[in-house]
């Protein structure tokens, strides 16, 4: 039903779907938004780092517990266009299981506990990626192993909550190059025959590497290169290739990293045929610094200057970081100032903001989410989902 509804969709609009990071609530309440009053379907792509089950303690995004999300958007969202979607799910991608060293075994009945609850609270895309591994580097066979015990069971654990699901899988992780096409019809050709024998329904989306990656807040991948990479076909040749093997297998093609492209290089993306792509880090820092704006351009200097301390000292930037970076301590505390947003320091400091700016006739978060709705809607123009107005 969830696949059949948006392959109508996109066949009437000819668009690339987005997918948004619930990097923070206006986040969140501007996705929930745009998709109500445009009337198209936005998918929230929750990492188990910013959501995840009561059990891993939930996630950095208002310390909302999976449940606690679902609840909340699932309130919000009166017409029903978002679709709640979990983005990298799978072995050692939540921090506890890292920090504690589990083994594969344990790491993967972990995945399985945070699985279990995205689909009772709700959530009807599951993106199964067993790419992270922290004691060594698996063969594509190994990857594939893995994602198909999580496949087997997420669907059986959906057959009893009689929850309509849908499947991402992934491979690899993000390294800002394009896949070659004899890996991505081994994947497929791969997956095809587990759902065959098990009688399993195909995944709905596979993630391909398109040429982006992120980092800082820029996107240094090929994909919006003026400059040719070496050994590798341009993102123009490449992707329409990859997609002819996506369709001839029925899976639609995900991108993700699509952050800080250039309008002309999303403007590209319905017209190559690229299903749907993710956008995350960018709307964190879009609302980091429509924060550091509003107060430093009504004399709340104090309040910014505590802000950028707090996010800096946090060191969340840090894997954001370019071996060469020229970034300022100003730069990073900006990359992760959606981290910190609901640590107490950080929500004490907004209310205090808040109150200062109400005194002259300023809404604070009204502001912030205004702004992060102006990012979101450069995408969603871009992919053809809305008209340009």
């Amino acid at each position: 039903m969830i696949r059949q509804r948006l392959d109508s969709f996109m066949q009437k609009r000819r668009c690339t779907l987005l997918g948004v990071g619930p990097m923070s609530v206006n986040c969140i309440d501007a996705a929930i938004e745009l998709s109500n009053e445009h009337e198209v379907p936005i998918i929230l792509i929750a990492s188990r780092r910013q959501i995840d089950s009561e059990e891993f303690g939930g996630g950095y995004v208002n310390n909302w517990t999976t449940a606690e999300f679902a609840r909340n958007v699932i309130e919000r969202d009166k017409k029903g266009k978002i679709l709640l979607a979990r983005d990298h799910g799978g072995p050692w991608q939540n921090t506890k299981e890292r920090d504690e060293n589990l083994s594969l075994r344990r790491a993967m009945e972990s995945a399985k506990s945070s699985y279990r609850a995205d689909l009772e609270a709700g959530f009807q895309i599951l993106h199964i990626d067993t790419s992270v591994d922290i004691h060594g580097t698996p063969g594509i066979d190994e990857v594939l192993e893995r994602i198909f015990e999580l496949y087997e069971f997420c669907w059986s654990e959906a057959q009893q909550l009689r929850q309509d699901i849908i499947f991402e899988i992934g491979t690899e992780e993000q390294s800002g190059t394009t896949n070659n096409q004899e890996e991505l019809d081994y994947t497929l050709n791969a997956v095809q025959q587990f759902c065959k024998k098990f009688h399993l329904p195909p995944p709905a989306f596979v993630v391909i590497q398109c040429g982006t990656r992120v980092m800082e807040t820029r996107n240094i991948g090929s994909f919006d290169s003026p400059v040719r990479v070496a050994d590798e076909l341009p993102a123009e040749i490449q992707l329409p290739k990859m997609i002819e093997i996506c369709n001839r297998y029925g899976i639609l093609m995900k991108e993700h990293n699509t952050d800080y492209l250039s309008d002309e290089a999303l403007h590209w993306h319905p017209r190559l045929g690229i299903h749907a792509a993710n956008v995350a880090p960018e709307f964190g820092v879009t609302e980091s610094r429509a924060l550091l704006e509003i107060l430093e351009a009504n004399g709340l200097s104090a309040l910014s200057e505590r802000f950028l301390q707090i996010a800096y000292e946090s060191d969340k930037w840090q894997k954001w970081m370019l071996p060469d970076s020229r970034a300022t301590d100003r730069d990073k505390a900006i990359i992760a100032g959606h981290y910190i947003f609901s640590m107490p320091a950080c929500v004490d400091l907004k209310k205090e903001a808040s109150q200062a700016l109400a005194a002259r006739g300023m809404e604070l978060d009204l502001h912030l989410k205004m702004r992060v709705k102006q990012s979101i809607l450069r995408y969603l123009r871009n992919f053809r989902l809305v008209r340009s107005l």
